[in-house]
């Protein structure tokens, strides 16, 4: 289940953190980094689905 994840995460970071913690402070400092930009959005979904 996790290689699902990891790859929403690259194609739609917030779903990947949603998927993984559900909507906390996480899925929305995700969804700021992905408006500021894709990259650090991206990083921070793997970080988290690969955290737990």
């Amino acid at each position: 289940m996790d290689i699902i994840r990891i790859i929403l995460s690259v194609i739609i970071p917030p779903l990947g953190v949603f998927l993984q913690v559900g909507i906390g402070k996480h899925f929305w400092i995700n969804i700021l980094l992905t408006i500021l930009g894709y990259i650090p959005g991206l990083v921070h979904a793997v970080y988290i689905v690969a955290r737990k």
